[in-house]
């Protein structure tokens, strides 16, 4: 029998009929269901539950405490800090099944979401976005956005290294991490270089 193409923890319950990529590692009391999806390189930290019809891309890190309901999907690069929470359902009551209600959630590449935050149900984070920890999203999020706050209000652009962006009259910034610049236009940012 070869060895397996991921690690899990001895204490991690991977139920069949998931899929897992090539170098995931799935560390302590962490469980899988059937039907989810992790891409290649994904970390997750202790205690992570993904559900059914989760999909997560390459390359993403889920810190120790979060809970992938159905309806998420993750592009690759996606950071999930601890604790944070997604949620599938706007209308929960425990006597009132609305399975058929889930409402997806969709994460863009290269997003963050800092610890315990929240994010609604039915909405998207745009590629390389910062949610800032503790903010609740109740609206869709831009890329390159760094919101913060409950609810969570947009204050200002991030990079794709993570740095906060001042963009010029002319609508320039350049990162001062990695050095590549940005343009804003039209409330729209995009990496120029």
């Amino acid at each position: 029998m070869s060895a397996s193409p991921y690690y899990a923890h001895p204490t991690a319950v991977i139920d069949p009929g998931c899929e897992i990529g090539e170098g995931s590692r799935i560390w302590h009391f962490c469980h899988i269901m059937p039907g989810a999806r992790l891409g290649r390189n994904c970390i997750l930290g202790q205690n992570v539950f993904v559900a059914n019809g989760v999909v997560l891309g390459d390359n993403v890190k889920v810190q120790n405490n979060v809970s992938i309901y159905a309806g998420v999907e993750c592009d690759d690069d996606v950071f999930l800090g601890p604790s944070m929470v997604f949620t599938n359902v706007v209308n929960p009551r425990s006597a009132v099944e609305r399975k058929n209600e889930y409402r997806r959630t969709r994460v863009g590449r290269g997003a963050s979401i800092g610890a315990n935050a929240t994010i609604v149900c039915g909405h998207d984070i745009g590629e390389f976005a910062f949610i800032g920890a503790g903010a609740v999203v109740t609206k869709d999020v831009p890329p390159y956005a760094l919101v913060v706050g409950n609810p969570a209000r947009q204050i200002g652009w991030i990079s794709e290294y993570g740095e906060r962006l001042h963009f010029d009259d002319k609508g320039q910034a350049i990162c001062p991490g990695s050095g590549e610049r940005y343009e804003l236009k039209d409330g729209h940012v995009r990496k120029i270089s």
